[in-house]
Parts: C-alpha cells; sequence; structure tokens
C-alpha cells in the first residue's frame, strides 16, 4: 500500500541539482515556493510549469519517482478539487443533482490544484537531491545569524532535519505492520474508501510504538557518539558556493520578479 512513496527520502546521484550547495537548494525552494503563492495569471504558472520541468530534468527525475512524490496527496488534491468545483458561486456549467458545476469553481479549484502539486514538487526535490547530513549543515549555517538572538541554531536545524527524515521512517514501520497483518489474514484494500481508511486505525499502536522505539534508538546511538546540545561544532568539509550555486539563485530569483511583475503589471 505505501511502496513507491518517495516523501522525505533521499535519493544518492551525481545530477546537477544534486551538486548544487544544499544552502542553494534551501533558497532556491524557498523563492520558489513564495513565487507560487504570488502567482495570479496564467503566464506565470507557465513559467513556474517550465521552471519545474527544468529542475526535475536536471535532477534526473523519471516519470516513476513524480508520481511517487504525489501519491500521498492524492487524496487531499482531489478533495480540493472536488470542493473547489462545487461549492464555489458562479456560472453553472454541469448540474448533478442539487449540486453544480460552476466555470468559476473549474478555474479557481485548477489553479489551487496547481500551486499544491509545484508546493509538494519543490519541497520533496530538496529532500531527494539532499542527504540529512548536509541538509542540517545548510540549515544550521543559514540559520547562524540567529545565534546572536540566542537561539541553538545547530540544535534547531538537527531538529528539523530529524523530523523530516522521519517520514520514510514512519512509512517504512507503517510498510512492515501491514504486511504483518496481512500475513494473519488482515485485508486492506476491499470496500469503498471510507472502510479502507476504517481498517487502518489498527495500525496507529503499534505504529506509534514503533516510532518512539525509533526514536530512543536514535537517541542512544546519538549519546553514544557524544552528542551534546550546544555544543560548538566543526566540519571537515565546508561549504562553499560556485557558479551553478549563483546560476540557479539568478535564475530563481529572476523567475519570481517575473512573477511579481505579472501580478501587479500584468
Amino acid at each position: 500500500m505505501l511502496s513507491g512513496i518517495t516523501l522525505g527520502q533521499y535519493i544518492p546521484g551525481r545530477s546537477f541539482v544534486h551538486r548544487l550547495d544544499p544552502r542553494t537548494k534551501i533558497l532556491a525552494c524557498a523563492v520558489m515556493i513564495m513565487a507560487v503563492l504570488v502567482c495570479n495569471k496564467p503566464a506565470g504558472y507557465v513559467f513556474l510549469t517550465l521552471g519545474t520541468l527544468l529542475a526535475l530534468g536536471f535532477a534526473g527525475t523519471s516519470p516513476r519517482l513524480l508520481v511517487g512524490i504525489l501519491r500521498p496527496f492524492w487524496i487531499i488534491l482531489t478533495l480540493t478539487l472536488i470542493l473547489q468545483l462545487f461549492f464555489t458561486p458562479g456560472q453553472a456549467l454541469l448540474a448533478l443533482g442539487p449540486l453544480h458545476v460552476t466555470r468559476e469553481g473549474l478555474v479557481l479549484g485548477g489553479q489551487i490544484l496547481w500551486r499544491l502539486t509545484l508546493l509538494i514538487v519543490f519541497s520533496s526535490l530538496l529532500t531527494l537531491t539532499t542527504s540529512p547530513l548536509m541538509l542540517t549543515a545548510a540549515l544550521e549555517s543559514l540559520l547562524k545569524p540567529l545565534q546572536r538572538a540566542g537561539v541553538p541554531a545547530f540544535d534547531l536545524a538537527m531538529m528539523m532535519t530529524i523530523a523530516l527524515r522521519f517520514v520514510p521512517t514512519l512509512l517504512e514501520e507503517a510498510q512492515q505492520i501491514i504486511k504483518a497483518q496481512q500475513s494473519r489474514g488482515a485485508v486492506f484494500t476491499r470496500g469503498g474508501w471510507l472502510q479502507r481508511v476504517r481498517g487502518l486505525v489498527p495500525l496507529l499502536v503499534p505504529l506509534f510504538a514503533g516510532a518512539f522505539r525509533r526514536a530512543e534508538e536514535l537517541a542512544t546511538a546519538m549519546e553514544i557518539r557524544c552528542y551534546r546540545v550546544g555544543a560548538n561544532r566543526t566540519r571537515m568539509h565546508q561549504l562553499r558556493y560556485e557558479w551553478r550555486d549563483y546560476a540557479v539563485l539568478a535564475g530563481v530569483g529572476t523567475l519570481l520578479l517575473a512573477i511579481l511583475a505579472l501580478r501587479w503589471w500584468g
């Protein structure tokens, strides 16, 4: 049921995106998300779509991997589209009993659906091409100015990274529990979607128990490696910006300016 889901996973590689400085990827992701949120013109969505396809191409992402990125969110995406189609007032295009599909709902639903899809792809592309170690280093570097205000940059970066990396761990744990219960005769693929959701309720207790066990194992492993809160750390490999990083930042910055120009003067 959960096989093929790539949410939160890191896939090693030597693509152009893999070799970018992790700080560049975080900043580019933030800029692209900002561009998606402020975009309100069809031309802007065309630019964002082309930018997304370009990023996926430079990351060496296959169509199968793209399906794995979007798969966990298909229910949310579908419900969002349905709600906008039937509950947005406007010119009726199709009548289904007391409900009406409106032209305005179709346009608004398509915009929201495409926005969510782009946001999911941007965020997932960051974790797919950045190792947990490099992600922690990048977050620590970006949050370092906050240390002057007493914010523990490294510990905050570590918590954010661990929380993000626990997603595939929980998915793996859930997959193991599902296989164990299926071997005992449990069926999770029979009936409607509501019945399937109810069938997943018995998985919650062992899933949370497994999550606490994994968290305890991680804490023990960190203590064995002499991890201490607030300790100053050095790194063998320092992060450095290269020409490709400046090119990417200039590209996404130009795209954001174009989106803003279309919003205000387009």
